[in-house]
């Protein structure tokens, strides 16, 4: 098979319950869960360095800056990009991406989750919203990775690029620069002022620094995955599946470590609790942004200089930025006016694609695309209200 082919293939479901995808010219061994939280880690971090009236926007700086993997993620430098701004102004575009890369691994990544957070002109409010990782496009050609352009599911953009041939290891930031081209032809959003790649791999680090999460569970959900100590189910013998004792979280508010959260709003099967399925988990991934956003700016966080450092040394070994020229805390001083409640969660619709009972992926209905033409024109809150279906409830 030549490098510009690539199969569609049946993925196996994976912890999270991942649909088929269309698999990169060279297999990932993984299996990616499907987790919306990307946002949350990079959003600790902005919060936590902007918010410095306790402990000093300074000693915040010098302590924490360098301790973040900082890389061009655009190639601005191949691309003779004009120099950085003197002062970061709005409105701002950052793309958000998600992949569960274990350390040492030789597999492509595939980008499991990509959110975009545009930032209004006052860069005090902002939008948030997924786009589904099966999202059928068209992938750009790409020379540096010698991928020809073609239309595949979203997620695999970022693996076709990280495959640059004679390197030993797949390019990740190569990799992020294709996927990013990919969404802009996608949206219409020309340029991204900032990107990160989060590695969920330490995500449950940051949980647990934080002293877990409060959530509200609207019903009694059970778990797929996990049993009442957070140990993994055993496979079922004798089929696909999961047997023995399985954790529960009753209905009420919550103290969640780090395992609990992540494990409840993975769930997203009916038997386990979750009647809406996927839609239903796409609203417990995002009453967990909230619940991360709202204990990120608590005191409980801001106020303690332990779990303060414990938080943001967590959040930097998960997280690679790139500003375009402009460090992570430029961004957290300029996004310093915006709180959790200033941002709204988006929700695009989008239906499947498929030639009889064959699933192909998804594509927009047409309000998502009007969203976009919105947003390019700096119209999206007028558009939002107008569309209230589009706001993303959470409780």
């Amino acid at each position: 098979m030549s490098k510009a082919e690539t199969v569609a293939v049946a993925e196996a479901a994976d912890e999270a319950g991942g649909s088929s995808t269309v698999t990169p010219r060279r297999q990932p061994r993984w299996k990616a869960p499907r987790w919306a939280w990307v946002c949350t880690v990079l959003g600790a971090v902005l919060i936590l360095l902007s918010s410095g009236v306790l402990v000093g926007y300074r000693t915040l700086v010098a302590r924490y800056e360098g301790a973040i993997n900082q890389q061009d993620l655009f190639d601005d430098k191949a691309a003779h990009a004009a120099p950085k701004k003197s002062t970061i102004t709005g409105p701002l575009n950052i793309l958000l991406v998600g992949v569960d890369v274990r350390p040492g691994s030789t597999n492509a990544p595939l980008a499991d989750s990509i959110m975009i957070l545009s930032v209004d002109e006052d860069l005090q409010s902002a939008f948030l919203f997924s786009l589904p990782r099966d999202l059928l496009v068209e992938i750009p050609a790409f020379p540096k990775a010698d991928f020809h352009g073609g239309t595949y599911k979203l997620n695999s953009a970022m693996a076709e690029g990280s495959l640059i041939p004679g390197a030993e290891r797949p390019d990740t930031a190569a990799g992020f620069e294709l996927l990013a081209k990919t969404v802009s032809a996608a949206t219409g959003i020309e340029r991204f002022d900032a990107g990160a790649i989060i590695n969920f791999s330490g995500f449950r680090k940051i949980v647990d620094a934080m002293g877990g999460v409060e959530m509200y569970i609207e019903r009694d959900v059970v778990s797929e995955h996990r049993k009442p100590d957070g140990t993994h189910r055993d496979p079922n013998p004798y089929g696909e599946g999961y047997v023995g004792p399985q954790a529960q979280y009753k209905k009420g508010t919550r103290q969640l470590n780090g395992w609990q959260a992540l494990d409840y709003v993975r769930q997203r099967y009916p038997a386990n609790g979750v009647p809406d399925a996927d839609y239903g988990r796409q609203r417990h991934q995002q009453q967990f942004i909230k619940a991360m956003a709202a204990k990120a700016t608590s005191a409980d966080v801001i106020a303690d200089p332990l779990k303060l450092d414990r938080v943001l040394r967590a959040a930097g070994e998960s997280l690679i930025f790139s500003g375009r020229g402009n460090g992570i805390a430029e961004f957290a001083y300029a996004l310093r006016g915006i709180r959790p409640e200033a941002i709204q969660m988006i929700k695009l619709p989008a239906t499947n694609v498929g030639v009889g009972d064959a699933y192909q992926g998804e594509q927009f209905l047409p309000v998502a695309q009007e969203f976009f033409t919105a947003l390019g024109k700096g119209q999206a809150q007028a558009f939002v209200v107008e569309h209230p279906g589009l706001i993303s409830t959470t409780q």
